[in-house]
């Protein structure tokens, strides 16, 4: 298959969890998606994630962990921590370079505190180690339309808050179709992993993260604020901290270098 890719599953509990892998590097990297995951699991992305990210399989045999399946109620993102700690062992992951991004970056925060060992280098983007006056209200707005089933909204609401001006004009043409791809049968892994968001606090243990760190934000996060991910590098001793100018929680998709950035530091 095309660079490698495959669709995965690891047995946990009563349950599953899926993954992607793709790439023929000697280097493992971990990808840990955000709360999008709630709606969609990486199950059959496989191909087209190996194809947005082709740059990074020469060097890397990337993996991207979704949550498991059926998560319990009152599950915290120490808890998904653990999941991914379980999934790396299941697959023999001994070490890896380890990207997280908004949701994904607080349990990986929590991977670098609770596993250092598995932890070579870590990269927070777009993220917050605990909670602010800004993202309270966002995500309960996201989880009550969840309620009610709203998965257009959702997904609306997420590109307003994410990107910029410029991304959006083209964006919002497809909002008149976006309500009708994707829509999950079950608004329950979100509801459950919304609420993890809400309640996560590692800011206390964050001096624990003793691996190379980089800190990734945007000046314009309406989702999570810019100075969330200023309050994390204050927080782990020798990190780095790189913010984007009129980028927001969406930089990852926008920023034309923020691969090349993501290589460098790993590199």
């Amino acid at each position: 298959m095309i660079y490698n890719a495959k669709n995965g599953v690891v047995k946990i509990d009563d349950t599953e969890m899926d993954y992607i892998a793709f790439g023929k590097g000697d280097k493992n990297l971990v990808m840990i998606p955000g709360l999008g995951d709630g709606l969609k699991t990486a199950k059959g992305t496989a191909v087209p994630f190996s194809i947005m990210y082709r740059k990074l399989v020469k060097d890397f045999r990337v993996y991207a962990f979704s949550r498991r399946n059926v998560i319990p109620q009152g599950y915290t993102t120490r808890d998904m921590a653990r999941d991914v700690h379980f999934a790396m062992k299941q697959l023999g992951i001994k070490e890896a370079y380890v990207v997280g991004v908004s949701q994904g970056g607080m349990i990986s925060q929590y991977l670098a505190i609770d596993y250092p060992e598995l932890v070579k280098k870590l990269i927070l983007t777009v993220t917050l180690a605990r909670q602010n006056e800004v993202v309270r209200p966002v995500i309960r707005n996201w989880m009550e339309m969840a309620k009610r089933g709203d998965y257009k909204g959702i997904m609306i609401d997420t590109a307003e808050n994410s990107y910029s001006q410029v991304y959006l004009k083209k964006m919002r043409p497809l909002y008149s179709v976006i309500g009708n791809i994707g829509k999950p049968k079950s608004f329950d892994r979100f509801l459950i992993m919304g609420e993890a968001c809400l309640t996560h606090n590692a800011y206390e243990e964050l001096h624990k993260i003793k691996c190379p760190t980089l800190i990734i934000g945007g000046k314009e996060d309406k989702i999570l604020t810019g100075e969330a991910s200023k309050e994390i590098a204050e927080k782990i001793e020798g990190s780095s901290l790189y913010m984007y100018e009129g980028l927001g929680h969406g930089l990852y998709e926008e920023a034309k270098d923020f691969l090349p950035r993501v290589m460098e530091f790993f590199r």
